[in-house]
């Protein structure tokens, strides 16, 4: 189980520096004047990484069952995100 919750961790960190990263994006784009993500996209990425992060910190937080499905929900959020965000 260890090692679910290390790389479902992870995971949860990647998606944290990718909202970091688009919501970066963004404002760089807002002030230089050229087209980068919008405020849908940002909102979609910092809602996905808070998920992510409840949902690590509770499969962190218990044992069995309980720890997996979390560690379930932090891959299946962060693959809805980048299945929606990005290959879509």
């Amino acid at each position: 189980m260890k090692v679910f919750r290390g790389l479902s961790g992870i995971v949860a960190g990647g998606t944290v520096v990718l909202a970091v990263t688009v919501a970066g994006a963004a404002c760089i784009g807002a002030r230089r004047g050229f087209p980068g993500p919008g405020g849908e996209s940002v909102a979609w990425h910092v809602s996905a990484a808070l998920a992510v992060v409840a949902a690590q910190v509770y499969s962190d937080r218990r044992q069995g069952f309980a720890a997996f499905f979390g560690c379930l929900v932090v891959f299946g959020i962060a693959g809805y995100l980048l299945w929606a965000q990005w290959w879509n």
